[in-house]
């Protein structure tokens, strides 16, 4: 049972799984075998692409991980002893089913009174920018995911966990031709990692006009497309500061690059709206997930000053255009109202990063942070929101 009764459905924007060794193997073309591998570094396995051990995930089997909820303390009330990180997490747990496959999941989801979610993977995120220089090896091994994941999740599972297949964007007729495939297989929401596409074009923004064949089927489909927080090569401009190129880690305490966090996903959205595609595409459905909100107010700020000095250059007034199709879940301990008073209630999503430790041990707790809000406007952000973008 869960921990309490609310009066309304919850709709979860934000819930993970955890991948199994073979989830980015099974299906690898031949030609690729090898691009991405499981290897032993001093007794314990790390995931190695193209020939390079990463340190992205401490654990990428994931037979041992964090608690969920480990670090929410931490990201609400801050680390006044300066511990570290793992200090801050403790010990390990035992993976369990729910984490690996989706009938014990919903059996879990039962019982935490969550009525349908959006599943993200979670390891899946290293691959694009360590592949950066090669777009059909990321094309396939991407592909290659996205079979494991409609195979062993489904993208639709009784209508109540939506898994996200990842959609990589380097060659737009792949991406269209990924998307179709996708799509039928009854994936109604796609991720899309926050950064430019790269390849033989060089990076440049996924919103220009080069990628408006995948936003068209994106629209006419009626697909919601998550932003969600990815590894998306800024390490690469953090290393200009210090002076040293050096692997992104989401899980260390680094302070420079924490100031900065979240330029990819302000830099995205801003994209979306200054090369237009929110105006070639106005009945888009565009949620940034696991990204926080702290951005939101800088931008629509610069948003404004720029539209006030050169409007001949937006199709509309991008403030408005930003409040009408970005919606925002936000993180547990950023300030609910003061989002909702930015971009409207109507545009702000309930997500517990369960079962990370840096999200809800018991996501219906979410609540409590709304309790300035009315029950209108708490029925909206706990589910409602989100059941209009992918409805039932």
């Amino acid at each position: 049972m869960p921990s309490r009764d609310l009066p309304y459905p919850l709709f979860d924007a934000d819930n993970h799984l955890y991948e199994t060794e073979d989830a980015f193997t099974r299906y690898l073309p031949k030609q690729y075998q090898g691009a991405i591998e499981y290897v032993q570094v001093r007794g314990r396995t790390k995931i190695a692409i193209r020939g390079q051990i990463s340190e992205y995930i401490p654990n990428p089997t994931f037979e041992k991980v964090a608690r969920p909820g480990a670090q929410e303390d931490y990201f609400k009330n801050g680390n006044p002893e300066g511990k570290s990180y793992r200090e801050i997490v403790g010990r390990p747990i035992e993976s369990i089913p729910a984490f690996r496959e989706p009938g014990p999941r919903l059996e879990l989801m039962n019982e935490q009174g969550i009525s349908r979610t959006l599943m993200f993977p979670t390891l899946a995120s290293l691959l694009e920018d360590r592949m950066r220089d090669d777009p059909e090896l990321t094309h396939a091994a991407v592909h290659s995911l996205n079979q494991w994941l409609d195979e062993v999740w489904s993208f639709n599972y009784k209508d109540r966990i939506y898994t996200a297949p990842v959609i990589t964007l380097p060659i737009v007729e792949e991406a269209v031709k990924e998307l179709e495939w996708c799509l039928e297989r009854g994936a109604r929401v796609v991720l899309v990692r926050p950064a430019p596409a790269f390849g033989v074009a060089g990076p440049r923004s996924v919103a220009l006009p080069e990628f408006d064949p995948f936003w068209k089927l994106v629209q006419d489909s009626g697909t919601m497309v998550a932003f969600h927080s990815s590894d998306s090569g800024y390490q690469r401009y953090t290393a200009d500061w210090e002076g040293k190129q050096r692997e992104y880690l989401p899980f260390t305490l680094q302070p420079f690059r924490e100031i900065g966090q979240w330029r990819a996903i302000e830099d995205t959205v801003a994209s979306l709206i200054c090369h237009g595609c929110l105006s070639r595409f106005p009945d888009l459905k565009i949620a940034t997930i696991e990204t926080g909100s702290s951005w939101v107010g800088p931008l629509l700020e610069k948003l404004q000053t720029t539209f006030k000095k050169m409007p001949q250059g937006f199709e509309e007034d991008p403030v408005e255009q930003m409040r009408r199709l970005i919606h925002v879940s936000p993180f547990i301990e950023d300030d609910m109202a003061a989002l909702a008073d930015l971009l409207g209630v109507d545009r702000v999503l309930f997500g517990s990063d369960f079962p990370h430790p840096e999200g809800k041990a018991d996501p219906i707790t979410y609540v409590d942070d709304l309790a300035h809000l009315g029950d209108e406007a708490k029925a909206k952000i706990m589910g409602g929101n989100l059941s209009r973008l992918i409805p039932a």
